[in-house]
Parts: structure tokens; C-alpha cells; sequence
């Protein structure tokens, strides 16, 4: 077993070691190999994570069988965080052990509470979906546009801004380049009622 030890504490002057110990004496009492010990100082409530974010990129690359944690609240304040990662790291075929709640995914009960676990986070991911369609289908019902509203640039912006490239008048009025070249197409097409002297 290729074993990842997680630990986190919020600030800088804490020390995670007390929780590495408790982790090391898990493992070797298993027989396992502690591969790799990912430490975070971080709060829980950020879903992005120096340690963290190495610890799943290892995993996706096979290179963990198992992660271990002192407490679930290490690996995520977020209940809805917590469980997409976990269901994330089922997925990939990493067991999860949680020595204070007793959770031990390379057991059946574990594994039992796994799949609870993942059940729970396809059931929020339907709800988001299902949030998502509802509030795109009430704006179109009240007729308003989908997606972010398009930037507009006045014409004397235009103007202002004729000589510079698409980029550099996108920096300069604090807009996309999209939205100078869209208007400077605009501006070039000639304009219904308006003659054109030779």
C-alpha cells in the first residue's frame, strides 16, 4: 500500500506534527508504507490547497493507493468540497481512512460509507444541475439574455483609441479584445440611410 498522510492546521505558528505522529503509528500498526506526508497551513474552508491540490494530482496519476487524515475536518470545512473529494478519490481507486470518525475505506463497512458518501454528492450535483436549469429557464421566460452582457464601447472611445492595436485599446478602456474588435467592425459597416460621397 502506497500511503499519503494529509494533515493541515489553519495558521503558520501551529504544528501539524502531533497529527503525523498519530498518522505514522496508524500506518506502521497496518503494516503500511507511509509514501508521502502532504502538510497544509491553510484554512479548511479553501477548497485550493498547496498540499492538497499535489496529493490529488499523485493520485490521479496512480501513485497513491490509500490517504490517510486524523480528522475529516483536515481535509475540508465544506461539506460539499469534502464529499466530491471524496467520491473523487473512490473514483480514482484510493481508499480514505479517517482515524477520529473511524471511516476505513479498505474495509466493507468503510467502503459501505463511501459509497453513502458518493451517493450524497451525485444526489448535490443533480440539485445544482437541476438549480442551474431552472434559473436559465426563468430568464428566458423573462426574456433576458443568457451569459454575461456584452460590453459596449462608445464612439468616442472609438475614436480615442483608433491608433492603438485591438489589444492595447482593450487595455487602455478596461474592456475584452473581443468587444474593441466587435465595435471597430461595427463602426466600419456603412449605416442604413446614411449616403456614401465619393
Amino acid at each position: 500500500m502506497r500511503v499519503a498522510l494529509y494533515a493541515r492546521v489553519s495558521t503558520l505558528d501551529q504544528q501539524p506534527e502531533n497529527q503525523l505522529a498519530e498518522l505514522r503509528r496508524y500506518v506502521a500498526a497496518r503494516g503500511w508504507d507511509a509514501a508521502v506526508e502532504y502538510v497544509d497551513h491553510a484554512s479548511g474552508a479553501k477548497e485550493s490547497r498547496p498540499a492538497l491540490d499535489r496529493l490529488i494530482k499523485d493520485a490521479r496519476r496512480r501513485k497513491l493507493d490509500a490517504v490517510v487524515t486524523w480528522k475529516l475536518d483536515r481535509l475540508g470545512r465544506n461539506l460539499k468540497h469534502l464529499i466530491t473529494l471524496l467520491d473523487d478519490l473512490q473514483a480514482l481507486g484510493v481508499a480514505f481512512v479517517s482515524l477520529n470518525e473511524g471511516i476505513d475505506a479498505t474495509t466493507p463497512a468503510g467502503r459501505l460509507q463511501m459509497h453513502i458518501l458518493g451517493a450524497i454528492a451525485e444526489f448535490e450535483r443533480g440539485r445544482i444541475v437541476e438549480r442551474v436549469r431552472a434559473g436559465l429557464a426563468r430568464r428566458v421566460a423573462q426574456g433576458k439574455p443568457l451569459g454575461r452582457p456584452r460590453q459596449t464601447i462608445s464612439p468616442d472611445d472609438l475614436a480615442r483609441t483608433a491608433e492603438l492595436s485591438t489589444r492595447g485599446a482593450a487595455a487602455v478602456l478596461g474592456v475584452s479584445h473581443a468587444a474593441v474588435h466587435r465595435a471597430r467592425a461595427v463602426s466600419k459597416t456603412p449605416q442604413p440611410g446614411i449616403a456614401n460621397c465619393a
